[in-house]
């Protein structure tokens, strides 16, 4: 009997033992697995609001724009990261307009520099670059008069550097880079150069520069076209430019047609129209039956781009008289495009080299702003069958019923629509070669993730080096992944614990459920 007692006490203190072992085990492992928990919410919570500024003017020939972008400090090199966070349209038409009254240059931007300073922390005011660029506005003045493009420019430079930001220049840029520039710009905004990881990378990658979308920009002096071509060799060097971005290279294809921008393109089929008129009188299609408007000759010669179809009048002021038809509109603006010769395999008009337009194409700037007030930007609308449905209906409307229903809208721009909605189908058929399968892969886009579909950003990211030529390093799984990944895996391990502690707890229940 000493012996059997023995041995059960001997059975009871290894019991006895085990289960405080396992119960140390146990809880520890729930300790550790809570600070494993900790550890990784700690690890990937976001930091503490760290965050730059930027502020970009677009000087168009036009209107000026400020827009000011915001982007976290520490995340400069990621795609999608920099946004919008404020516009301010200044006063007045572009800055080449202010030739005869230049000093007034000082009093229209400052009005919006003094709303980037509210907008931006006083402290962060020296550390924000500010770029000015200008386009076609000051490209056709510089043509015009380079001495008085100088002076618009000076005058630009003198007011910026005197606010409280770091002024990092004013420049006219060209139109190649204009359209380079909005190329980048919506497709940062779209996510296009990153493609979005996938976990264990088990998508393939895209080819380089197919998932891309085409960049379609239209201002008032000029427009671009830029994209990358499928399949096709981009055969004039002046049209070529090559990016590395996040470690990717892409052959884009760009090309600006300064003097048709909608104001221009307008300048000019007057200047053209008005050669075969009659006694100052020019009864335009272009357009609503009951318009009439008087034009001065000097004035239509005033810009380089007319200077092609000037001759002596024997008048000096003539009267636009609107008839309101859609297809002779159609038929006037064609005849802006020469297409009568292409020194490559093929081309846009006037000798100009364009690839096949394929694939998916932002339109951006005045294209999205008068279709947009036309109704045209609708998925619903796509075709362009149905577009040019709709623009003649709105053509054929008479001036009287054209106010009416728009009592809101400056007359100046009102009155233009017709002609704008026509330039802009015209230049996609005519001048573009969009056919009716590729026009609806055409999409018109206002803003990209809150952000204004232009030049600008682009720019500023190229200037501050925030696009990389390489990829930058990243984390595998995304900050929600990661913690819903260990959450799930910790719960397997405290059920496992504690069904293991069960089990040593009552083996007897256990096995007994088992049989």
């Amino acid at each position: 009997m000493g012996i059997i007692e023995e041995l059960h006490t001997d059975s009871e203190v290894k019991i006895f033992c085990s289960r405080n072992i396992l119960a140390i085990l146990g809880f520890s492992c729930i300790i550790a697995v809570i600070a494993l928990i900790a550890v990784g919410l700690t690890q990937n919570k976001p930091l503490p609001e760290n965050v730059n500024y930027g502020i970009v003017l677009d000087a168009g020939s036009s209107h000026t724009s400020l827009y000011i972008y915001k982007w976290p400090a520490e995340k400069q090199n990621d795609t999608g990261v920099v946004h919008q966070v404020e516009e301010c349209k200044v006063k007045g038409p572009g800055i080449s307009k202010y030739v005869q009254n230049i000093n007034e240059l000082h009093s229209v931007l400052n009005e919006c520099m003094e709303r980037a300073r509210d907008v931006i922390p006083r402290l962060q005011h020296q550390g924000t670059p500010v770029y000015l660029g200008a386009t076609a506005g000051m490209r056709l003045l510089r043509m015009e008069n380079e001495q008085l493009a100088d002076r618009v420019m000076a005058v630009v430079m003198k007011c910026l550097s005197n606010q409280p930001f770091d002024f990092r220049g004013a420049r006219i840029i060209t139109g190649q880079e204009e359209g380079a520039y909005g190329w980048i710009t919506i497709n940062y905004l779209l996510g296009k150069f990153v493609q979005k990881s996938s976990w264990l990378n088990l998508n393939p990658e895209e080819d380089n520069g197919q998932g891309t979308y085409g960049a379609l920009d239209l201002g008032g002096a000029s427009t671009q076209i830029t994209f990358v071509p499928q399949n096709q060799t981009i055969e004039s060097p002046a049209n070529a430019l090559q990016f590395r971005l996040y470690g990717k290279d892409y052959s884009v294809y760009t090309h600006s047609f300064l003097c048709y921008g909608k104001d221009q393109a307008l300048w000019q089929k007057l200047a053209k129209d008005i050669q075969v008129a009659s006694n100052g009188i020019l009864r335009d299609p272009c357009f609503h039956a009951g318009y009439q408007k008087v034009v001065n000759v000097s004035d239509l010669y005033k810009t380089p781009c007319t200077k092609k179809f000037e001759k002596t009048l024997p008048f000096h002021q003539f009267e636009i008289q609107g008839i309101g038809d859609y297809q002779q509109c159609q038929q006037s603006i064609f005849e802006l495009f020469n297409t009568s010769y292409c020194p490559y395999s093929q081309c846009a008009f006037d000798g100009i080299f364009l690839p096949e337009v394929r694939g998916n194409f932002g339109a951006f700037s005045a294209f999205y702003f008068v279709m947009n007030f036309l109704n045209l930007t609708s998925e619903k609308v796509s075709s362009q069958e149905k577009v040019i449905e709709m623009m003649g209906n709105f053509c054929s409307k008479s001036w009287e019923e054209i106010k009416k229903s728009f009592a809101g809208v400056k007359e100046k721009y009102l009155s233009e629509y017709c002609f704008s909605g026509t330039y802009i189908v015209s230049l996609f058929r005519r001048g573009y070669h969009f056919t009716a399968n590729s026009w609806e892969h055409v999409h018109f886009m206002g803003k990209i993730q809150g952000s204004d579909a232009g030049w600008t950003l682009g720019y500023m990211l190229n200037l501050t080096n925030m696009i990389p030529a390489e990829t930058p390093a990243s984390r595998p799984l995304s900050h929600f992944t990661y913690v819903c990944l260990m959450v799930f895996f910790s719960l397997i391990l405290i059920a496992g614990i504690i069904t293991g502690l069960f089990i040593f707890h009552k083996p007897s229940y256990f096995w007994k459920e088992m049989v």
